[in-house]
């Protein structure tokens, strides 16, 4: 296991460049250190993510903000339950050639052919729209009349939930769920951040965000992640970590109790795509078991199905994860 010395290189550059694009997000964004290194693994990783939090955390204002500091393309879509795919991807349109004199059709791209789409209660919108945004998602492609269309690199989807608020939603199936790279928890800020940020949002301050990298830049930091050299343990640990969530022969007690479901094989994938991006962001060569766990939570907590006897004692996904990595 070996890395190459001009990959080291850019793996100082890369952690130099993430401590200013942590320093630009602060100025507008007060606390949520987690949440921000989070987002910016999934994005290093090539994920996308699900952000789950009740309204008036900022979200909209954090993932804008970041988007300005990597300047790259920001597009918000609110999802409502009359939104249709054409509204996301782009729909086509009648007009006449000047030259011709015919009628044409023309495309008119949607919001979705951003580098950063911020997908807002996603869960508001029939499934049939949800499989608009998920199928660019998969395949950073969008097909409109036969015609496709290939979305600008780096794409990146964070899709956002109110757990309040489930009357009239569309929960997002399982299967679905599985594409997303991280869930994340947004909570209340602490007391001393919520002086901060009333102190700093009603003043006459209007915060100057740099650009730090550039899309290019990001792209080729991507690949440098993939480049980063994993350990046989390291990646023995995530597997087993991913099998001990499936009920069945040699599952333990717990899971067999209140699991109907275990992750599948793209949770392994993405514990060690994200152990390797959060390594290299923090200036080391390679990851090591802390850096799966680091990650194992908001990989796994969506991705693991509970049963009746889980729901009856009020065990949440993400007290099962905890429980788990005690154990193996």
């Amino acid at each position: 296991m070996s890395i190459k010395s001009d990959d080291v290189k850019s793996i100082e550059q890369l952690s130099d460049a993430i401590k200013s694009v942590r320093t630009e997000i602060a100025k507008v964004i007060i606390g949520q250190e987690e949440i921000i290194e989070q987002l910016i693994i999934a994005l290093f990783a090539r994920g996308h993510c699900l952000l789950i939090g009740v309204p008036g955390l900022a979200k909209t204002l954090l993932i804008s903000t970041l988007s300005q500091a990597l300047d790259l393309k920001f597009s918000r879509i609110q999802f409502t339950p009359d939104l249709m795919p054409g509204d996301i991807t782009g729909t086509e349109v009648i007009e006449d050639n000047i030259t011709t004199g015919e009628k044409q059709f023309r495309f008119i791209k949607g919001p979705v052919f951003a580098n950063i789409v911020l997908a807002d209660e996603i869960n508001r919108t029939p499934p049939k729209t949800q499989s608009a945004l998920l199928e660019a998602m998969q395949e950073h492609k969008v097909t409109a009349a036969g015609t496709t269309y290939t979305l600008e690199e780096p794409f990146f989807v964070l899709a956002t939930q109110n757990p309040i608020e489930q009357e009239g939603t569309y929960p997002l199936p399982e299967a679905q769920l599985d594409r997303f790279m991280f869930n994340i928890w947004l909570d209340y800020p602490s007391v001393n951040e919520e002086i901060d940020i009333v102190k700093t949002t009603t003043a006459e301050y209007i915060p100057d965000v740099k650009k730090v990298l550039s899309a290019n830049e990001i792209i080729e930091f991507q690949d440098l992640i993939r480049r980063v050299p994993v350990a046989n343990n390291v990646t023995e640990f995530a597997v087993h970590l991913v099998r001990s969530t499936r009920p069945g022969n040699g599952s333990s007690e717990l899971i067999r109790d209140f699991l109907s479901y275990g992750a599948g094989p793209r949770a392994s994938q993405y514990l060690i795509l994200g152990a390797k991006s959060r390594a290299a962001l923090k200036g080391r060569y390679t990851p090591d078991i802390d850096d799966v766990i680091a990650v194992a939570s908001p990989v796994l907590r969506h991705r693991i199905v509970t049963n009746f006897n889980a729901e009856a004692e009020n065990i949440s996904p993400n007290e099962i994860v905890i429980k788990l990595l005690g154990k193996v």
